[in-house]
Parts: structure tokens; C-alpha cells; sequence
């Protein structure tokens, strides 16, 4: 059987250097020299091995140590970063939750829950007065003049306090201004009759009373005063809620916002600010209440102040001008309407001073005082031709009417303050006189021509009072 002998490899170990078959078996001594010389190699060879396979295994492990940490590592960093994520989500959740308890804690409520808390303390309010309209046949030539006819116009209030004997309850003075009667309707629909308590026709605020004897208890048990919150708090954008007497069809809701505060308006005798808001105010919501989401009244709304060319623009008076004069309103004497022979009487001849007369001479509004009645009231008091009457017992005179108006509430013989501004060297001092009234006759009651209204041939009120001014 022929031998093979071992193939020597290159330098490259790919190819063999020859293939030329081994010789005959050599003796038995050389072979052992021999294989302890391939026994050296082979343990150099296998030595080799082991090392290359540890440095190989530490390289591996190291490598492999490395990459699971970085791997590890980035485990983690991800780990982290989800948490972060977590956090922030949780504390942005917390914040909307901790807005939403901040919310519940203040007593923030649904429209729902404001109207049923709020309506037992909206009223609406029917004033009905005589007044003197166009005779209907004296537009065909078929006789002239006016006639007295009924009007009855609607408005809205709110129940703001009590006393030992009345129920207060707060509107705008253009509701009740002028009333012949006054009648309210609470919240259960039952009606009574309410007279005027205080009025400011400045600011267009006012308090009526009802009697509580006049009032069920029924009623009573329905019906509560209503929570007053802080105007001056109120933000643009805020919500608001808007209920009244809204074209005297009873109460209804209307909701908005705030659109501005501390609005200015040149069409209101008021130097203070109003709230102007998106929510519906129709005709017969003057009186009425606006609303924060809280429930509270932060506003008097006011139709009056509305304009017709526009819509979303209504405007309110904030609660924060108006508590002041309700609180003063609410102390003053309550006062019904004498009867007629105990009607009283100033003894002057006077003529409206409106804004724009007291802007083009430079005098104050209110009454000015053409003539005094010699031995009158006004003569015994210190009033002087050419003073201006601006308040009768702490109510804003702004017209004649507004004086006759004061006057059929007040008995002859019954003493009153007044505040008059008298002319000196061109500008106004202002004073306050105290007078007792007179008995009300021909003579010395303010009547239509005594006022200086229009005469046959004559050029009109305007151009009697510039002719009185300048006489």
C-alpha cells in the first residue's frame, strides 16, 4: 500500500509546494526524534490557539460587554425619556385638573344650575302711567290737541335686600320713571303692587319696595335675595349670563361674553365705565341681572343703552358703581303719591336746562330758575332768579319733569333740602337750601306755562330759556 506523505503549505496556506509520495519507513530512533519534534510543534501550535482564542474571547466578551451596556444605556436615556414625557403629559393633566378643582372650588356652575339659582331673585316689572298723546283725529284736521291714554311698559329687577317692613328690589330709573303705578311679578308668577323707594337718574339706577305684608308666604319661600359678586374682576372673554324680562313675555336667558370693560358712552349722563357684552338685551331687560358663571350679579343690564344699528354690543352697569348708590337708595324714606289737596308747590317759573343748552352757555342741567313767586316757598328759602334747581331731596333734577315728578310725592308743609348753583362772575356756586313747600294752587304750581312751553307765536321753550338766560 503506497504511503502519502503531509502536503507543505505556502506562506499563504492555499496551495501545497509538492506532492511527491514519502520513501520507505526510516528507522525507528529517527521517527522518534522526529515526533517529538512534531510534538513541540503541535504544542506551539495548540499553545497559540488557546491564546488566540482567549485574547479572541476577551475581545468577544469586551465587545459584547460594551454593546449591552451602550444597549443598557440606551434602555435607559429611553426609559428616562418616556418618563419625561410621562411627567409632562401628567403635570399639563394636572394642571387642567387642578384648573377644573380650582373651578369646582369656587363655585364655578353650568347655565343650568346659575338659572335655577338665580331666577327667584329676577322680577319683572310693569310700570303703567297716564300720559298725553296725539289726539287720532286731529291728523285729518277733524279736531285738534292730545288726549290721556294708559301705557303700561315692562322692565325687569332684582331682589337685593329686606327690611323690617319692605322687600327692596333694584332696577334701571327709566323703569319706574314716571309710573302712575308700579306692580312686580316674582318668580311664581304672583304679583304686587311696589312704590319707588330712592332713584338716580344719573346714573339710571333705582330701588322700589314691596310691602311684605303684601307678599304670601308661599312666595316668600320662593323667592331669595340675590348674591352681589365684583365687577372690577371681570376679564374680557369671560362668560356671562344675561336673564330679564326680555319684551315683557317673562323671563328668559341669553348667554355671552364680556366683550369690554369700563366702556365709555356718549349717549349716558354716566362718567363711569360700562360692561359691554355679546349677550342678548332686548327691551324689557333693562333692570335686569348679568351673571358670572359664580351666580353672583356683577351688572345692572340696561337696554336703554342698546343701539339698533348694530347687534352683539349690550351693555351692562357694573355692580361695583352701582352698590353704593343702591345702598344709599335703600335707606331713603319710602314715599307714595299725595292726593291731590295736599299737593305741594316751589313757587318759581322754570325751564329745562338740557345738555345741550348747558353746553352752549356754559351752565349746569337741571332746572333754571326764570321767575320767583313773591311770598313763595322758593323767596323764603334764598332762591334767586337765575339759579339752577340740580337736586330735590337728594334725587337729580335734570328737567322740569323730573321736579314735578319729585313733587307729587311730597306733601304741602313738608321741608326738604335743595341744591341749587347760583351764577357769580361767570362760573357756578354751588348751594344747598332748605325749603318748606307750599300749597299747591294756579298760581304757584309749576304748570306747562309757567315752565315757558311753547306759545302761539312764540319761537319755542329753546328760545324762551336762551331769552330768559340772556335778559
Amino acid at each position: 500500500m503506497e504511503e502519502y506523505g503531509s502536503y507543505n503549505w505556502n506562506q499563504q496556506g492555499n496551495e501545497p509546494q509538492n506532492n511527491t509520495p514519502m520513501g520507505p519507513k526510516k528507522p525507528h530512533g529517527k521517527n522518534n526524534k522526529n515526533a517529538a519534534k512534531w510534538a513541540k510543534k503541535i504544542g506551539a501550535v495548540a499553545l497559540s490557539a488557546v491564546l488566540f482564542g482567549g485574547v479572541a474571547g476577551g475581545v468577544f466578551t469586551g465587545v459584547t460587554y460594551a454593546t449591552g451596556a451602550t444597549a443598557k444605556a440606551q434602555a435607559t436615556q429611553t426609559e428616562s425619556d418616556s418618563s419625561q414625557q410621562t411627567t409632562t403629559t401628567k403635570l399639563q393633566t394636572a394642571t387642567a385638573s387642578t384648573s377644573t378643582a380650582s373651578s369646582t372650588s369656587s363655585g364655578s356652575m353650568d347655565v343650568t344650575s346659575i338659572v335655577q339659582s338665580a331666577m327667584p331673585s329676577i322680577v319683572a316689572i310693569t310700570n303703567k302711567s297716564v300720559q298725553e298723546v296725539q289726539n287720532y283725529f286731529s291728523m285729518f284736521s277733524r279736531g285738534g290737541g292730545t288726549q290721556e291714554q294708559e301705557v303700561e311698559s315692562q322692565g325687569s329687577g332684582i331682589i337685593i335686600g329686606q327690611n323690617d317692613s319692605e322687600l327692596l328690589i333694584a332696577t334701571n330709573n327709566h323703569v319706574v320713571e314716571g309710573a302712575d303705578t308700579l306692580s312686580v311679578c316674582f318668580a311664581d308668577d304672583n304679583a304686587c303692587e311696589a312704590t319707588v323707594k330712592g332713584t338716580d337718574s344719573d346714573n339710571d339706577l333705582a330701588v322700589i319696595a314691596v310691602k311684605l305684608s303684601d307678599i304670601s308666604e308661599d312666595t316668600m319661600s320662593q323667592i331669595k335675595i340675590a348674591e352681589i359678586g365684583d365687577s372690577d374682576q371681570l376679564q374680557v372673554g369671560e362668560q356671562v349670563v344675561a336673564i330679564g324680562n326680555a319684551l315683557g313675555y317673562g323671563q328668559s336667558v341669553t348667554t355671552g361674553i364680556v366683550s369690554a370693560v369700563n366702556r365709555q358712552l356718549e349717549d349716558s349722563n354716566s362718567e363711569n365705565g360700562f360692561i359691554q357684552t355679546d349677550a342678548a338685551i332686548n327691551p324689557g331687560n333693562s333692570g335686569g341681572a348679568l351673571l358670572n358663571m359664580q351666580g353672583q350679579v356683577i351688572g345692572i343690564n340696561s337696554a336703554k343703552l342698546a343701539s339698533t344699528e348694530v347687534e352683539g354690543m349690550g351693555y351692562a352697569i357694573p355692580v361695583s358703581t352701582a352698590s353704593p348708590i343702591f345702598e344709599d337708595l335703600m335707606n331713603r324714606q319710602t314715599r307714595t303719591k299725595v292726593s291731590s289737596d295736599q299737593a305741594a308747590a316751589l313757587g318759581i317759573k322754570g325751564q329745562t336746562v338740557d345738555s345741550s343748552i348747558a353746553e352752549a352757555y356754559g351752565i349746569p342741567q337741571g332746572v333754571y330758575v326764570a321767575e320767583i313767586e313773591q311770598g313763595s316757598a322758593a323767596e323764603k328759602a334764598g332762591i334767586t332768579a337765575g339759579s339752577v334747581i340740580t337736586k330735590f331731596d337728594d334725587t337729580t333734577i335734570e328737567s322740569m319733569d323730573d321736579l314735578k315728578s319729585c313733587l307729587e310725592y311730597y306733601a304741602a308743609g313738608e321741608t326738604v333740602d335743595l341744591v341749587v348753583k347760583i351764577a357769580d362772575n361767570g362760573s357756578y356756586v354751588e348751594k344747598t337750601l332748605t325749603i318748606t313747600l307750599d300749597k299747591a294752587d294756579t298760581s304757584t304750581t309749576t304748570q306747562d306755562g309757567q315752565q315757558g312751553q311753547t306759545q302761539p307765536g312764540e319761537s319755542g321753550q329753546d328760545g324762551n330759556l336762551q331769552g330768559s338766560i340772556l335778559k
